[in-house]
């Protein structure tokens, strides 16, 4: 099988996701690892998922199940596993997004080489995320202790794939200023309403103050 590319991540690969200032120009991070995310691209058009792009980024579904995402970061491009912590990861090269998630783990890549070396082990994580689609597989996430991580910033991450990555790709400063902030709203709706209007900045990696 090997599905039509998606004329909407052909221009994410030619201007980036457009999220920040740097969209569009020969400075945006998605040219620094173009031939990888071509390359990975390919590997998940030859599956049965169908390719997409949400919140500016190549997203491939399942019976419109976000299944996996790609993305690209100063200092890597990474394929996301939505399910990932499910994953039986027999290599041991899933990373998770933060100390704390539950639910996402990707793959990080910063050689072309590593994905050539890879090429069966990535092909194999890939069916594997899509048999658990279809399998209907579910990610129990336990209850958290204390207000470190509110209960509104999580359905938010699994509302928003790639949030709670980027969200821990901030530093340990960002982070915590964006968590005083989001606590210190008494009610849920507010809390909700600050963490909402916060996303784009933490998709750009930036801070509350910045």
């Amino acid at each position: 099988m090997n599905r039509s590319p998606n004329p909407q991540v052909d221009l994410f690969l030619k201007e980036g996701c457009m999220r920040c200032e740097k969209g569009g120009t020969p400075a945006c991070k998605v040219h620094l690892w173009t031939p990888i995310l071509e390359k990975l691209r390919q590997f998940l058009l030859e599956t049965e998922l169908v390719e997409d792009r949400k919140w500016g980024v190549p997203t491939y579904t399942l019976e419109d199940k976000n299944v996996i995402m790609l993305y690209a970061f100063k200092d890597s491009c990474n394929v996301s596993f939505m399910k990932g912590s499910l994953m039986k990861d027999p290599s041991g090269i899933l990373e998770k997004p933060g100390p704390n998630s539950h639910v996402a783990r990707f793959l990080r890549f910063t050689k072309e080489v590593d994905v050539e070396k890879l090429t069966s082990t990535i092909k194999s994580y890939i069916q594997e995320a899509i048999d658990l689609e279809k399998s209907g597989a579910k990610v129990t996430v336990p209850p958290r202790g204390g207000m470190e991580i509110p209960e509104e910033l999580e359905e938010k991450f699994e509302e928003n794939p790639g949030l709670e990555e980027a969200f821990y790709r901030l530093t340990p400063g960002r982070q915590r200023g964006y968590l005083i902030h989001f606590t210190g709203a008494k009610q849920s709706a507010t809390r909700s309403s600050r963490i909402e209007k916060c996303i784009p900045k933490i998709f750009e990696g930036k801070g509350m103050m910045d």
